[in-house]
């Protein structure tokens, strides 16, 4: 992967997270409802810091000087979120009130944190390295 390319992942990752980010704040209800059970304490104060989370990243990756960090920081994020993923499976495919169809896309979003670990971690190898003068 070239440095251009690199930047392209990098960029389209920024996106994704800089939309996720802000919509943990324009709308965190939805977002409230998939925190795992498990986690104590207010499921909003998560939903805040994750969204928190998700636009520091996608500041980091915009930036040339940060990008190698946001790389790293944003394919340990996909991580992260990945038990809110499968908390949300778990409670659409328990719904009487959603559709087949919606119930398959929940499932479909569980294995797509794999292609966006992988285009993090390719996104943080081909960075460039800021060296210390």
């Amino acid at each position: 992967m070239s440095a251009q390319q690199s930047q392209g992942a990098a960029l389209r990752l920024a996106a994704l997270l800089f939309g996720a980010g802000t919509m943990h704040f324009v709308r965190p209800k939805p977002f409230d409802s998939i925190v795992p059970d498990f986690l104590p304490g207010d499921a909003r104060m998560y939903t805040y810091a994750s969204g928190v989370a998700e636009l520091s990243v996608a500041g980091a990756l915009v930036v040339p000087r940060t990008r190698r960090l946001g790389a790293a920081a944003a394919a340990v994020l996909f991580v992260a979120v990945f038990p809110a993923n499968v908390q949300m499976a778990v409670s659409w495919l328990r719904s009487s009130k959603l559709s087949p169809a919606a119930k398959a896309v929940a499932l479909a979003r569980l294995p797509l944190q794999i292609p966006l670990v992988t285009e993090a971690l390719k996104a943080r190898r081909n960075a460039p390295v800021r060296t210390v003068a």
